[in-house]
């Protein structure tokens, strides 16, 4: 999903449709990370988690990539030299050694067999995930989401993926858990046994 026709706005029509939450859950266990020293950031748009990410982990070297060029601009203005950037389809990505992967509301943006073959491919002791789930009253939400996402980006998938089962069976567990908007978004912390 290329966002290069959002870029400008997408931080204000995030606020408008969930005000302060996703932040809070890109930021849930920012604080809880130990002293990760390489860093994967996949698909975090403008950078306002790579900035904070950056500021409190000054040491780490962080590899950052996304498809929409405009993000990359945006997230680069925000975090300066302090992050490697890569604008590719994350479908694309060689893969690589990590002490921490880190994606924000971006699983979503994929089926369940693409996304499996890209987590194989990305060797980490923990994972860092925000991201929207189904409960019995979601669904409006979730359609009306694809369907904007569809239009203004040529988005193709329609429902989430189950990455759970992927990452239980490459040896995650999920280590610490919030939930918010009453179980529509979730902050996850998933570590390697």
């Amino acid at each position: 999903m290329n966002c290069d026709v959002l870029a400008p706005w997408y931080r204000w029509l995030e606020y408008a449709a969930f005000g302060g939450a996703l932040r809070r859950r890109r930021e849930a266990y920012l604080f809880e990370l130990g002293n990760p020293q390489r860093v994967l950031v996949l698909g975090d748009g403008d950078g306002r988690f790579l900035q904070v990410f950056c500021a409190l982990y000054p040491e780490a070297r962080v590899d950052a990539v996304d498809s929409s060029a405009r993000m990359i601009e945006l997230a680069r203005r925000r975090a300066g030299d302090r992050a490697a950037f890569h604008c590719l389809d994350a479908r694309e990505l060689p893969g690589g050694d990590y002490d921490l992967a880190v994606a924000h509301f971006f699983f979503d943006c994929f089926e369940t067999g693409e996304l499996s073959k890209m987590l194989e491919r990305v060797h980490t002791r923990a994972w860092l995930v925000s991201e929207f789930r189904k409960t019995r009253w979601s669904w409006p939400v979730l359609r009306g989401l694809y369907f904007f996402f569809r239009l203004t980006t040529g988005l193709r998938v329609t429902s989430l993926p189950d990455y759970h089962a992927t990452f239980a069976r490459l040896g995650f567990r999920l280590e610490k858990e919030q939930t918010s908007l009453a179980g529509l978004l979730a902050s996850e912390l998933w570590i390697h046994d």
